[in-house]
């Protein structure tokens, strides 16, 4: 499989070459009407349905997750091929969602500068648990998220960490769009349609694993900055260019859930937005010999608690 990272879309759900039928069909006559979907597939039996079927299997595209995970062609640097779980290029206006195990290693890839990475984390044992992104500002006393910054739960544990940021540019502040504001600003917000809302894709993913729409909390961002101003007001800084990443390590075993759409304070008036690319591999989580461990007492109080919620449950 290959992936193809072209310039930002602004169109993300239009059609895609490998979308196409395989089978090999009668030239239409001169004169006639070409054939209609339904023509192209003979589905008339079992056995006929079965092989369509399976004449599609071969087809690929540039938004599926690589499986195995070993064969992405975009492996980070350094990273063990064996070790990787998790490879995918999230299409511009698309989501995806996976559960880590405790200790993994995550990164996040915007090749063109223009990805927006709305991302939720939850407890995989107990979703009640979930990202605070108040708490997440709040204990280590800094509201912009950069290296060796936390993301913190509600019940006082280290989600996350975020290990490494050739970026800088991120959000803690505004969330992720809704149906209304990409309605308003773009005339649509479906999730099939060309503005998809963060919020919506959001809800899918959820749905995917049991949640409903009150189960998700105030996200945060990666990739598109913003800061405050002087006067209280929240200023937009776009992206860092292209060929920046965050990595972070999971410190409890994980349900993410990724929206990469459109930042909501974007001027822009076109939905811009860019691949995202996203890979994950086995790794160990922080233990108490890291001087992230003990950098603070808030982050030292936070990981105790983090290693005995695990240790309880022979994690």
């Amino acid at each position: 499989m290959t992936t193809a990272e072209g310039p930002t879309a602004t169109a993300p759900h239009g059609p895609h070459p490998t979308d196409q039928p395989t089978a090999v069909h009668e030239q239409q006559p001169t004169g006639q009407a070409p054939a209609s979907a339904r023509e192209l597939h003979l589905t008339d039996s079992v056995r006929s349905a079965r092989d369509d079927a399976r004449a599609q299997g071969g087809q690929a595209s540039d938004w599926m997750p690589y499986l195995p995970a070993s064969g992405s062609p975009h492996r980070p640097p350094g990273v063990d091929p064996a070790a990787l779980v998790w490879a995918e290029t999230v299409a511009p206006g698309g989501y995806t969602h996976k559960v880590l195990a405790r200790g993994t290693r995550l990164r996040f890839d915007d090749p063109t500068g223009d990805a927006c990475a709305h991302l939720l984390f939850f407890n995989a044992l107990e979703p009640v648990e979930r990202l605070n992104v108040a708490d997440t500002q709040k204990i280590p006393w800094q509201a912009y998220l950069g290296e060796n910054h936390p993301l913190l739960s509600g019940d006082g544990r280290v989600m996350a960490v975020i290990t490494g940021d050739s970026s800088g540019r991120h959000d803690a502040f505004c969330g992720t769009t809704t149906d209304a504001w990409n309605e308003r600003k773009y005339g649509d917000a479906r999730p099939e349609g060309p503005s998809p809302s963060g919020r919506g894709l959001l809800v899918k993913a959820a749905a995917k694993h049991g949640l409903s729409r009150r189960d998700l909390p105030p996200g945060v961002s990666f990739f598109q900055g913003v800061r405050v101003a002087a006067d209280g007001t929240l200023a937009w800084q776009g992206g860092a260019g292209p060929g920046t990443h965050v990595e972070l390590v999971a410190e409890l075993p994980l349900l993410v859930l990724v929206a990469n759409v459109a930042h909501p304070l974007d001027p822009r008036p076109d939905y811009v937005v860019g691949p995202l690319r996203v890979h994950a591999w086995r790794g160990t989580p922080t233990g108490p010999g890291a001087p992230r461990f003990t950098a603070t007492p808030e982050l030292h109080r936070a990981y105790l608690n983090t290693v005995d919620y695990c240790e309880a449950r022979g994690l």
